[in-house]
């Protein structure tokens, strides 16, 4: 056995003779990995980002948020016990300008302490503190929006304050969670003077804590809980500032990673492909190395580390390009992400990545090399005739082991295993689809009967013939249309999803805090400005589960999957009747004048994640306190109409004791909208209104994103298999020379040649595309309904045009692969067979 060194030697000086062979190799391993890096780097960039600044975006090292009440002096007492407490109102609010203009804004009160980390920006400057009294601070979109400036007046409620400063920066914005509107901020001490705050209203204190450098953030939540039981408030800690941003980051992530996967495997088969082609052109250097004595095994090792060589400067390279590529998409992306990820390198991410495209590279080129092995010198000189040469069982269990490494690393470093899981089996279910329809296809023309015309005669044989590379395009064309047919279903999926969130009879708006006592007057005042006026309005409380069928929310040490009702406080209500858009699905609605013990209906998907049954028992805290109804029945909502609905609605009577106010949707027509934007404000002053044109903008945005997401991911995918598809061409290119070399002897010209070969991938377009529609169809309504959770609804019209569309673009690739064969001399490509 010759010495590493000295098969390191014949493989270089061989390899740097003509590596274009090899090209594809690298192209497909470079897309992939630089795929995997990048969406694994990015994920990592910014959930790393959200660990660094824990603290800047929560606003402190713990968090106690309180929905409808104010901390009680000894909460207080509590707080100041174990650190430095910074205290924060939130409430969504009504700012209106001099010129009776109005918009949704989401007023913030900050007390002197604040912000217990990071730095208040304006554009005049950094603060600290909350603005001088009698003044706010606004956010850029509502100085636009209400064409406002600093010295400017705008009031909420009964109070007008004076602009101090346009905010550039508020560090504790991402902790803050969704909102409907701009921020503005107030002095703690100004907001009783704007009479917003009512019994009933809707509102949440938060109470942040700095702790000393030794305290447990964990340690001290569970103890401040032990010590005011009845407190209800909801903990949060620096450790996860922003949970909700983390997951649907980590999950987004994962999905993508999933894509890339696809991608990588996808460019897999192009490695295959590429490694075949790459050893057909060195045929005659395989049989001389083994007629000068050199043995299968020695061979085997020169082209392996010759194919080991270039799949590592192209992994190497996927690894540059992915390690940069989170500060590249910050740059680019903009405010899009929820904050930029840091320059930094992530070791784990690129190592993953390294690791998956080693073993694709191994999975996929392991075979081909090692056929090397078993063809003698004679064979591999009557190899344009002989056909493929037999794998072994060595070989063939570690191309298995390879594969399973590729499972075993995508489901173990998932978030959701499961998830990984069936994503992986959906993509080797299809690859063996392709590869069962790849060997049906040369069956099933290899028995049909030989067309009397010699143009469709020799298509016909050019899919079952010896060495028909079928398979191969059979392989790379289903998965190319596949893609296609998938992200055009997503897109328009997405796209009808957006159009169906505004119902034609949606309402122009959702009015919060109606005073109850006012809500005759409420109704009088929108009748008024529109006799035909759609009104829906139901009471409107806010409080936390605390138990569920026996289980105390505080004792769990992990929440159940999709158990999301159980994060924070949720909105609450009670009805005698069944809410619009409620189907009852399980037990039974409550008599209209009931007045027994609390009952509670609770929408079924919740329930099902919660393992409820009907006579199971479940808590909510309520202003304090703690109040347990029974279940007495499910129902599903449909959440896309629009209307007033919530997860748990509970019997009349509950809260009758509870202060709190309604919310109203009110449909109405176009003069009376402009109408009641500016009057609701000003005859309810406390109430805010919430123009549904808005909610379906910020909604739009937000599809848009995640649709554009998918679809670069995707996007790479589908150069992968269109590498794969050159990839098949030109690993069956000298077959074909010699093929064209042949009809050209025997009289056929070169349109007939191309003919020939135009009508062969005509007939695997058309067959393809049919199994496409189908497939990519399915993969679609998966990730649509799956993923988004939303109605599968896509453009025929759109889909088609795509399909055809990519099976155009196949068959051109097809023909350009094949144009250069026909410029083949026969006396030169003959000597060189």
């Amino acid at each position: 056995m010759l010495p590493l060194a000295s098969l390191w030697r014949i493989a270089r000086r061989d390899l740097a003779t003509r590596i274009r062979g090899l090209r594809l190799l690298a192209v497909c391993l470079f897309l992939g990995v630089a795929t995997l890096a990048a969406i694994g780097s990015l994920t990592r960039g910014i959930t790393s980002e959200l660990e660094v600044r824990g603290q800047t975006i929560l606003g402190g090292d713990i968090e106690f948020s309180l929905p409808q009440r104010e901390a009680t002096p000894e909460e207080m007492a509590g707080f100041r016990r174990v650190g430095t407490p910074s205290a924060t109102v939130r409430l969504r609010a009504m700012a209106n300008d001099p010129d009776g203009e109005a918009l949704l804004s989401e007023l913030k009160a900050v007390d002197g302490a604040y912000p217990l980390y990071g730095t208040m920006r304006l554009e005049s400057g950094a603060r600290r503190g909350p603005p001088p009294p009698g003044a706010i601070w606004i956010a850029k979109d509502l100085a636009s929006r209400l064409d406002l400036k600093v010295g400017s007046q705008v009031k909420f409620g009964e109070k007008t304050f004076l602009i101090d400063g346009i905010i550039a920066e508020e560090p504790d914005r991402l902790g803050e969670g969704f909102t409907l509107g701009p921020v503005a901020i107030i002095g703690l001490a100004d907001l009783p003077a704007t009479q917003l705050i009512q019994p009933g209203s809707l509102y949440e204190s938060k109470y942040r804590v700095r702790l000393a450098e030794s305290a447990n953030a964990q340690a001290v939540g569970k103890a401040l809980t032990a010590e005011f039981p009845d407190a209800g408030w909801d903990i949060a800690d620096s450790s996860n500032g922003a949970p909700g941003t983390r997951r649907f980051i980590e999950r987004m992530g994962q999905f993508l990673s999933l894509v890339g996967l696809a991608a990588l495997v996808i460019a897999g088969i192009g490695v295959g492909n590429g490694v075949a082609s790459y050893l057909a052109s060195k045929r005659p250097g395989l049989a001389t190395l083994k007629v000068l004595g050199a043995d299968s095994g020695t061979v085997a090792r020169i082209y392996g580390l010759q194919i080991l060589a270039v799949a590592a400067v192209s992994i190497i390279a996927g690894l540059i390009v992915g390690a940069l590529a989170p500060a590249v998409i910050g740059w680019v992306a903009g405010d899009v992400l929820p904050v930029k990820p840091g320059i930094a390198i992530y070791p784990l991410p690129l190592a993953v990545s390294a690791a998956y495209g080693l073993l694709i590279a191994i999975a996929f080129a392991l075979p081909p090399l090692a056929a090397t092995r078993h063809v003698p010198a004679a064979g591999l000189y009557r190899a344009t005739v002989s056909g493929a040469a037999r794998i072994d069982r060595r070989t063939v269990i570690a191309v298995a082991a390879a594969l399973a490494a590729i499972i075993a690393l995508a489901v173990g470093t998932a978030r959701e295993p499961l998830f990984a899981l069936g994503f992986i089996g959906a993509a080797i279910g299809l690859l063996l689809i392709l590869v069962a329809l790849g060997w049906l296809v040369r069956r099933t023309a290899s028995r049909l009967p030989r067309p009397k015309r010699p143009l469709f005669r020799l298509a016909l044989a050019n899919l079952h013939r010896p060495g028909a590379a079928t398979g191969a395009l059979v392989v790379a064309l289903g998965l190319g249309l596949t893609l296609f047919v998938t992200l055009a279903a997503i897109q328009t999926s997405i796209t009808a999803e957006i159009r169906s969130t505004v119902p034609q009879r949606a309402p122009s708006f959702f009015v919060l805090d109606v005073p109850r006592s006012d809500a005759a007057r409420f109704r009088s005042m929108v009748t008024g400005a529109d006799p035909k006026a759609g009104i829906n309005m139901i009471p409107a409380l806010r409080g936390s589960i605390t138990e569920f069928a026996g289980q105390r929310v505080d004792e769990l040490t992990e929440l159940p999957e999709g158990a999301w009702v159980l994060r924070g406080d949720r909105g609450l209500t009670y009805s005698p009747t069944l809410p619009n858009g409620s189907e009852l699905v399980g037990g039974a609605w409550w008599a209209a004048d009931y007045k027994g013990p609390p009952l509670v209906s609770v929408e079924q998907e919740v329930a099902t994640s919660l393992g409820l049954k009907l006579g199971d028992t479940l808590s909510v805290n309520v202003l304090g306190v703690e109040v347990q109804a029974k279940v007495a029945s499910f129902r599903t909502v449909n959440w896309d109409n629009f209307g007033l609905n919530y997860v748990l609605v509970f019997s009349p009577g509950t809260f009758d004791a509870a202060p709190h106010n309604m919310v109203a949707t009110v449909a109405v027509g176009p003069e009376a909208e402009t109408a009641l934007a500016r009057s609701i404000p000003r005859a309810f002053p406390s109430a805010s209104l919430i123009a549904v044109r808005d909610v379906v903008s910020q909604v739009t945005t937000l599809l848009t994103q995640m649709s554009q997401a998918i679809a670069a991911a995707a996007s790479i995918a589908i150069l992968a298999g269109i590498a794969v598809l050159i990839g098949a061409i030109a690993a069956s290119r000298e077959r074909r020379v010699y093929d064209s070399v042949i009809l050209k002897l025997l009289g056929a010209t070169r349109g007939q040649i191309l003919g020939a070969q135009g009508v062969e991938y005509a007939v695997l377009a058309a067959i393809l595309a049919l199994l496409a529609l189908g497939l990519g169809l399915a993969g679609a309504w998966y990730v649509v309904t799956q993923l988004f959770d939303f109605a599968f609804a896509p453009d025929p019209l759109i889909v088609a045009l795509t399909l055809l569309g990519g099976a155009g673009l196949s068959f051109l690739i097809g023909i350009a692969g094949s144009w250069p064969l026909l410029s083949a001399k026969p006396a030169q490509a003959l000597r060189n067979l």
